[in-house]
């Protein structure tokens, strides 16, 4: 009789654990929906900073060309006015 009362007592068991486990593993139909739409709203925020950053990408390539251009003025100037670099 101890294999019955063994296997009776570990069948209790497994139930408690069931018991316990089942109600604290089903989430919420409303808190996935809140995580779904946070979720959307952070990728929204993330697209928006990189258009952002590409925008800033853009202005800093035409800042570089255009202090190239006035560079490339000066050194003219300087050398028709006999001025050494």
């Amino acid at each position: 009789m101890p294999m019955t009362s063994r296997s009776s007592a570990l069948l209790r068991l497994g139930c408690l654990v069931l018991a316990i486990a089942l109600p604290t593993s089903c989430r919420s139909p409303q808190a996935d929906a809140y995580l779904i739409e946070q979720l959307r709203q952070m990728a929204d925020e993330l697209n928006a900073s990189r258009q952002q950053t590409s925008d800033l990408q853009i202005q800093l390539d035409s800042l570089r060309v255009v202090v190239a251009r006035q560079d490339t003025l000066l050194t003219r100037l300087a050398g028709m006015a006999g001025v050494p670099r």
